[in-house]
């Protein structure tokens, strides 16, 4: 917002969309994932990369890489530690029991199965390279 109140017409401009980029290991191998398991849409796919659109949202997965002139000292690598996580996803559920034995039908590992912790019922998968998605289902307290 400008100091008039009115907004700003810089950014983010009203077409902006925000994307999460994943390193993966094997594009091909995950993009079987994203879509099989999780019902994502390939949006475009390429050698080292693939778009995707799932829940109204963009993931990128792309191969690991070197340095590059835009990004001059950073080196993009897949999770080298499943078990160590700087980022995660949540996926809001209506039915978490439900959403996790439709996506164990699907194919998909999950950590343990539904757990409830107060008024939320959540359960954890991972996909082949090692990142994790929460599923949510949250009750309010007079459910």
């Amino acid at each position: 917002m400008s100091g008039g109140g009115s907004p700003d017409p810089g950014f983010p401009d009203p077409t902006a969309e925000l994307t999460h980029i994943l390193v993966v290991e094997d594009p091909a191998r995950s993009r079987r994932w994203y879509e099989e398991i999780l019902g994502a849409e390939v949006y475009r796919a390429y050698d080292t990369s693939v778009v995707l659109r799932f829940l109204g949202s963009w993931l990128l997965l792309v191969e690991g890489g070197a340095p590059t002139e835009d990004k001059p000292s950073v080196r993009l690598a897949a999770p080298g530690d499943p078990d160590v996580r700087d980022n995660l996803f949540t996926i809001r559920v209506e039915d978490c029991e439900l959403a996790y034995q439709q996506l164990v039908a699907r194919g998909g590992t999950f950590l343990t199965p539904p757990v409830r912790h107060g008024n939320e019922t959540r359960c954890f998968l991972r996909d082949p390279d090692g990142h994790l998605f929460e599923l949510s289902e949250y009750q309010s307290p007079s459910s």
